[in-house]
C-alpha cells in the first residue's frame, strides 16, 4: 500500500480537467512572457510586471501548474499590461535633424574650396556691385540737386526786377533779387538758364519743370508754335502724369498758346480757339484744384471770341454760382471777382452794377490788375484779359 500511495501521488493527473488546463494554460504563459520580454528593460512598470510572471510561473510549477483565484486574475492584469504597452517614440537627436543642413554647409565648403578663385571673384563682383550701386545712388542724388539749384536760379531771374542793375540800394535787393534794365532782357535770362537745365540734366523733374517753363517764356515772347510745342512734351512726360499741378500748368498754358495763335493767325482762328478749347474742358473735367475753377472762365473767352456771347454768359454764370457755393470759395476771390465785373459788362442785369472793370473780349482794366494776386494777374495776361 505504501508503495501505491507513493505512486499515486507520483503520477500526473489523468483527468480531462488536469490535462486541458496544462494545455491550454502553458501558452498562455509563454504568451505573456514574450510580451513582457519585449517591453523596454528600463521601464519600471514593465520591470514589476517581469517579477509577478516570474512569481507565477513558480506557484505554479509548486502546485501542479493549476491556477488559483489570485494567480488567474494576476494573469489577467498582466495580459492587460502587455497589450497596452507600446513601444516608445523615438526622437530624433538635434545633430541627426541637422544633418541635411550640416551635409548642405559641407558641400559647399567642399565647393568653394576646390573653386576657390571662383569664389573669391564672385565676392569681390558682389562687393563691385555694391559700391557702383551707392555711387551710382550718390551721384543721382548729387544731379538732382544740382537741377534743383540751376532750376531755381531760371525761375529767380523769370521773376526779376526791371530797374538799374548797376544801382546800389540800401535795403540790398539786388543780393536777394536779379535786376534787368528791360523785361525783354529778363526774360532772355530766363530763358537762356531753363534751356541750360533741360540740356545738362535731361529726363530729370527739373529738367520738364524747366521745359514748362521755357514754354512760358515763348509764350510771352508771342512765340506760340514753339510754345506749343513744349507744352506738349510736358504733357507727355512722366512727371505729369505723376502730378496734377504739373499736367494743370500744361494743359492752361497749352489753351492759352492756342489763344495766341488764333489772335496770330485769323485764317485758322476758329480751329486754334477750338483746340485751346479742348484743353481748357480737360480741365474742367479734372480734379485739380485752381485750374478747373479756372477753366470756364478760360473757356466764355474762347467762346465770347468765337462769337458765341451767350454761351459766354452761360459759363461765366455757372461759374460764379459755383464759387458762391463752394466750400473753398475763399481760395477764389479774384476769380469771384473778375467772373462778376465781367457779367456785367456781357450781361448787365444779371448781377447788381459795381462799375465796369472789363473790357470787351474779357479785357481787365488797371485798377483791377492792381487788386488781383501775382500769380492771378498772370494768368490772366496770359489768356488775354491784359496781354501786351
Amino acid at each position: 500500500m505504501p508503495d501505491d500511495q507513493n505512486d499515486e501521488k507520483k503520477a500526473p493527473a489523468t483527468s480531462s480537467t488536469g490535462a486541458g488546463a496544462e494545455t491550454s494554460e502553458t501558452p498562455n504563459v509563454e504568451d505573456i512572457a514574450k510580451r513582457v520580454a519585449a517591453l523596454d528593460e528600463g521601464d519600471e512598470i514593465e520591470r514589476i510586471a517581469r517579477e509577478e510572471e516570474a512569481k507565477l510561473a513558480e506557484r505554479r510549477q509548486k502546485r501542479g501548474g493549476k491556477k488559483q483565484g489570485l494567480e488567474s486574475a494576476a494573469s489577467k492584469r498582466l495580459a492587460r499590461i502587455g497589450e497596452k504597452a507600446k513601444p516608445k517614440r523615438i526622437v530624433p537627436d538635434a545633430v541627426e535633424a541637422a544633418d541635411p543642413l550640416i551635409e548642405r554647409t559641407q558641400q559647399l565648403g567642399a565647393w568653394a574650396r576646390k573653386n576657390k578663385n571662383l569664389f573669391q571673384g564672385l565676392i569681390v563682383a558682389g562687393v563691385l556691385v555694391a559700391a557702383g550701386v551707392f555711387v551710382w545712388l550718390y551721384l543721382d542724388h548729387k544731379k538732382a540737386t544740382e537741377a534743383s539749384v540751376a532750376l531755381a536760379q531760371a525761375v529767380a531771374d523769370e521773376r526779376g526786377e526791371i530797374g538799374d542793375p548797376d544801382k546800389d540800394t540800401d535795403e540790398g535787393i539786388h543780393d536777394k533779387v536779379p535786376v534787368f534794365r528791360t523785361a525783354d532782357e529778363r526774360r532772355d535770362a530766363a530763358l537762356a538758364k531753363y534751356r541750360e537745365v533741360e540740356s545738362k540734366y535731361h529726363g530729370t523733374g527739373a529738367a520738364w519743370l524747366a521745359r514748362l517753363g521755357e514754354g512760358a517764356m515763348l509764350l510771352d515772347k508771342h512765340d506760340p508754335d514753339g510754345a506749343i510745342a513744349a507744352f506738349h512734351e510736358v504733357l507727355d512726360s512722366s512727371l505729369a502724369r505723376a502730378d496734377g499741378e504739373v499736367r494743370g500748368r500744361a494743359l492752361e498754358n497749352l489753351g492759352f498758346a492756342y489763344e495766341l495763335r488764333a489772335e496770330l493767325h485769323p485764317d485758322q482762328r476758329d480751329k486754334d480757339l477750338d483746340d485751346a478749347l479742348t484743353q481748357y474742358k480737360q480741365l474742367e473735367s479734372s480734379d485739380i484744384l485752381g485750374f478747373k475753377q479756372m477753366a470756364p472762365y478760360n473757356e466764355a473767352r474762347c467762346y465770347q471770341l468765337k462769337g458765341d456771347k451767350a454761351k459766354a454768359i452761360e459759363l461765366l454764370k455757372g461759374l460764379r454760382e459755383e464759387l458762391m457755393k463752394s466750400v473753398d470759395s475763399h481760395l477764389f476771390t479774384s476769380l469771384k471777382e473778375v467772373t462778376d465785373d465781367w457779367l456785367r459788362q456781357l450781361d448787365p442785369g444779371s448781377i447788381p452794377a459795381k462799375g465796369n472793370r472789363i473790357g470787351a473780349g474779357g479785357q481787365l482794366s488797371p485798377e483791377l490788375l492792381e487788386k488781383l494776386s501775382p500769380e492771378m494777374r498772370q494768368r490772366l495776361n496770359m489768356g488775354g484779359g491784359g496781354r501786351e
